[in-house]
């Protein structure tokens, strides 16, 4: 039967038609409840017919609405109205794979990452006991996020029973081949097995995601009879046509996993869907040469051979092939090794470096010895060695006519935002040019700059500065303008003040390409020689960051590994880079009301201080080094120094009133608000409403709801709150305001604007109160007890806190912290409880080398 719009199936208020076919009909609903849209599915009529059939649908359903992944659509609730069995799904809006095939084969990168996805979906419901059946791409809806899985077994859910030698028409087919009857799934996507008549499992998913990779890469289908008869003897005895012949440069190690999914034989096809989601991320980024397979660039980064094992090798190779004159041709045809030649010899960090236009000489700007960021010169034969007298800058780029673009910068790191100027060549004084940039480059024939400025709580590529080519509510960073000047590639990094991202490219028409997945660090870029490449360092195989580079089709290649983590400057046009070798260290310090001494409180080899608990005998922190992986992950720890427990994947938040859960972000794709027992207990997924990314978050005093920073897509950041039993988000700040501390009575959150001021913003309604402005990079951290003061920490090589009076706006400095041994360290992240008897703080040390690179190819 047909729904019209108005009508209603229990608390869902039907709105327009989504579509139909065997499984049901589909209609866009409104749940008035949690105020927001859901798709809702009205399944067959004989369904309701069989009592024993429906007991089993609801006992699947069931099982099926507990699989939490974020590329499988969420199948929320089930119910029955004067006969109608309906199923309550996530809306998604995007467009079917079946639509996207229809214009063709999908580039190879895109065919990877889906099917990445749709393996690691699969490899949840399979150890979830699911199996899906009916995979095909009608099934899988592509979205913003990545590829979604829908009608995950349902097709089994609603009885339809499998049954030896019944060649009969899909529950779900849009080409009938036969007569209504029994057999689940679609004809071309369904394993031998199953046309057998056997009983489905993981394995027979796997058949059917290969028919899919084989579909999204080649644009046909990998089995195509042209009767009934024809296509089930091609699927039982056939192979596919090769895929490399339906679209010619295939990478053949792409081919080679899809005819491991299409062995006849379950036995001899993969195993798991996890090794199937292993073998597709590897592939990513390979090229249609069958020697060119590097790794993607994933936020689950992988071991790899290093430097050591591969020269291992070679010599390995060398001593069996040592007699005659094949070796002498193998040894003259041995790459040279990349040369390196250190330029700088004192302990810090180094905020950036670029070659002199005439390329006999490095300008870079450090920060020696505990002492401000300053411009130095040194020739590239180490001749000399010289400061320009630039204090408290931060060089950003060089011109071709030699002229300095620097940010004006008191402090030792990058993240941060100044004011842009610029140095004649002639040496003159700074000229000051715009506010708020955090990083700039120039065009080509130094005419122009193009600029990262911090607006209204977003970050904004420009170029020229003031015209908008991107924006986002996190941030850019590594701007280089390409050797036409046509185009900007930059880092893009959705998490405020973390170094996860990807390497994109922007027009001057403001088109923009993400041409990388994400790595869990990517920082330095630059374009190659040719400007057909941009290379990169980031985070692929291993918790280092090595050198990459990708071309504007998305095409990724090695360039070098290293042994400590690189980042990458500047390369010259007769390809000499410029690196630095960048040792990073955190650590955690603090004292609690018990103890008078103040004590390290780290834990493995990153760690972060996230919330203390009400009592402040407890620290909540996460580590984000290489012993956490690429999505972090969150601890507690006793302030007296105990040993840490670990609570799951992900950053932590705030621990709540009665410290049973933590609040934390897990980052997906795509990033989610969860809840974390502290004890027994399970992870429990708030519901996003429209919010795509987070930055903080805390729980209200009445334990029932909790107040977070986020941002919808392509809008600045907020606060907001939420009932964590039934609701959703709901805006508390305009965008660009931002805070968690609220007052002890739940009544206000201190927030700070996009223009650096203090405020007072009510959680119920009501207009919001100013209380003073603030200096850049200082943060609220605590309300004190008694709801007068607020302690507010100004981050920098030592922490300063100031309490300010709420009523008056008057600041106080309460405590300054340092850390011993100032160099190359920033503090920041100061917690402190409302008594103000404990508290905690992080700190980072970087020591960086700049090295000149010669041989990078």
């Amino acid at each position: 039967m047909s729904l019209l719009p108005g009508a209603s199936l229990g608390p869902y208020r039907i709105v327009a038609p989504l579509g139909a076919g065997g499984m049901g009909e589909v209609y866009r609903a409104h749940d008035a409840r949690l105020g927001r849209d859901v798709a809702i599915k009205i399944l067959p009529a004989h369904l309701s017919a069989d009592p024993e059939l429906r007991a089993r649908f609801e006992r699947e359903a069931r099982a099926i609405s507990h699989l939490s992944h974020p590329h499988i659509c969420t199948l929320y609730d089930i119910g029955r109205q004067e006969g109608i069995d309906y199923l309550v799904m996530e809306l998604l809006e995007g467009e079917t794979l079946a639509r996207r095939i229809e214009k063709g084969p999908l580039p190879i990168a895109e065919v990877l990452r889906y099917g990445t996805q749709i393996a690691t979906a699969l490899d949840v419901a399979h150890r979830g006991g699911v199996v899906h059946r009916d995979l095909k791409p009608a099934n899988i809806m592509l979205t913003k996020s990545g590829a979604m899985l829908m009608d995950f077994g349902l097709a089994r859910a609603i009885g339809l029973r499998p049954v030896a030698g019944a060649a009969t028409e899909s529950p779900t087919m849009s080409r009938p081949l036969t007569a209504e009857g029994t057999i689940v799934g679609t004809f071309q996507y369904m394993a031998p097995e199953q046309l057998e008549g056997k009983e489905a499992d993981a394995r027979t998913d796997l058949w059917a995601l290969g028919c899919v990779v084989y579909e999204m890469a080649t644009g046909h289908r990998a089995f195509e009879g042209t009767s009934q008869a024809s296509l089930i003897a091609e699927i039982l005895k056939e192979a596919p046509r090769p895929m490399a012949e339906v679209r010619p440069l295939t990478p053949p190690a792409l081919e080679r996993v899809v005819k491991r999914c299409l062995e006849k034989d379950p036995d001899e096809r993969f195993q798991s869907a996890r090794d199937l989601a292993f073998d597709l991320e590897g592939l990513s980024g390979v090229s249609a040469a069958p020697s060119a397979a590097p790794e993607a660039l994933s936020a689950k980064p992988r071991r790899r051979f290093g430097v050591v094992a591969v020269l291992v090798l070679v010599a390995m190779a060398a001593a069996l092939l040592a007699a005659g004159s094949f070796l002498g041709r193998l040894t003259e045809r041995r790459p040279q090794s990349p040369t390196f030649t250190r330029l700088t010899f004192q302990r810090g960090s180094i905020g950036n470096a670029r070659f002199t236009p005439d390329g006999k000489g490095v300008l870079y700007s450090a920060a020696w010895d505990g002492g401000p960021p300053e411009v130095f010169e040194a020739r590239t034969d180490l001749s000399t060695s010289r400061s320009l007298g630039l204090s408290r800058v931060s060089l950003q780029s060089v011109s071709r006519a030699g002229e300095l673009a620097v940010r004006r910068q008191a402090e030792p790191f990058s993240w941060t935002y100044g004011s842009l100027a610029v140095v004649p060549g002639s040496g003159s004084a700074p000229r000051d040019l715009l506010e708020d940039v955090s990083c700039a480059d120039w065009s080509p024939q130094g005419s122009t700059l193009a600029v990262v400025r911090h607006i209204s709580g977003e970050d904004r590529l420009e170029m020229p500065p003031g015209h908008v080519l991107v924006r986002t509510s996190g941030w850019f960073g590594d701007v280089r303008v390409s050797p036409d000047g046509r185009r900007i590639a930059f880092t893009e990094h959705s998490v405020l003040y973390d170094d996860r991202g990807n390497v994109a490219v922007v027009d001057t028409a403001g088109r923009k390409t993400t041409l990388t997945t994400e790595s869990a660090s990517v920082l330095g870029l630059a374009w190659s020689p040719d400007g057909r490449e941009i290379w990169f360092s980031a985070q692929a195989k291993s918790m280092r960051r090595d050198l990459f580079a990708v071309t504007l089709e998305g095409q990724l290649r090695d360039i070098a590994g290293f042994p400590t983590s690189v980042v990458l400057y500047d390369v010259a046009p007769d390809g000499r880079a410029l690196l630095a070798s960048q040792r990073g260290q955190t650590g955690i310090r603090g004292r609690s009301s018990a103890s008078n001494k103040e004590r390290e409180l780290g834990w493995l080899d990153v760690p972060w201080p996230r919330a203390l608990s009400l009592d402040g005998k407890i620290l909540l922190l996460d580590d984000i080094g290489e012993t956490a992986g690429a999505s972090y992950t969150v601890y507690l720890r006793g302030m007296d120094g105990s040993a840490p427990v670990r609570l799951g994947e992900g950053s932590g938040y705030a621990l709540s009133p009665d410290g049973r859960w933590a609040l934390a972000t897990h980052y997906g794709p795509p990033q989610r608000l969860v809840l974390i027992p502290t004890g027994s207990g399970e992870t429990l997924s708030l519901p996003p409403g429209q919010v795509e990314t987070y930055q903080g978050g805390s729980f209200l005093p009445d334990a029932g709801r909790i107040l977070f920073v986020g941002a919808e897509h392509g809008r600045a950041q907020r606060c907001w709150v939420q009932e964590l039993r039934t609701g959703l988000p709901r805006a508390v700040t305009p965008e660009g305001a931002v805070g968690v501390a609220t007052s002890p009575d739940g009544r206000w959150v201190a927030a700070v604007t996009k223009e650096s001021m203090l405020m007072l913003f009510p959680l119920q309604g009501g207009e919001p109160r100013a209380v003073a402005a603030l200096a850049p990079r200082e943060a609220v951290s605590q309300w004190s007890a008694d709801g007068r003061t607020l302690y507010v920490g100004h981050e920098g090589t030592r922490l300063d806190v100031f309490g300010i009076d709420v009523q008056s706006g008057k600041r106080q400095l309460w405590k300054t912290f340092e850390v011993p041994d100032p160099v190359g360290v920033r503090v920041a992240n100061f917690l402190v409880t409302r008594d103000a008897r404990s508290y905690a703080y992080g700190y980072l040390r970087f020591l960086d080398e700049l090295y000149l690179v010669e041989g990078l190819k």
